[in-house]
C-alpha cells in the first residue's frame, strides 16, 4: 500500500513541527538561556513553539480530513 501525497505532506508538516518543538525546548531549556547569555531573547523560541504546535496540529487535521474522505468513498463503493 503505497501512501498518498496529501498524507505524505501531512506526515512532512508533522515532522517538521516536531522537531520544531524539540529544537526550541532545547533552546529555552539551554545553559545559556538560564545564564542570561542567549542570544536570542527567550520570547523567540516561545513564539515558534506556538508556530510549530499549529503546524502539528494542522497537518493532523489534514490526515483525518483525508481519512474521512476515504471512508466515504468506500461508503459509496460498498
Amino acid at each position: 500500500m503505497s501512501i498518498s501525497p496529501v498524507s505524505q505532506n501531512a506526515l512532512l508538516g508533522i515532522e517538521r513541527g516536531t522537531n520544531g518543538l524539540k529544537r526550541n525546548a532545547a533552546e529555552i531549556a539551554s545553559a545559556d538561556q538560564m545564564n542570561g547569555e542567549a542570544k536570542r531573547d527567550v520570547a523567540a523560541p516561545l513564539v515558534e513553539s506556538l508556530q510549530s504546535t499549529a503546524q502539528v496540529e494542522s497537518a493532523v487535521k489534514v490526515l483525518q480530513a483525508e481519512g474521512r474522505m476515504l471512508g466515504a468513498l468506500l461508503d459509496v463503493k460498498a
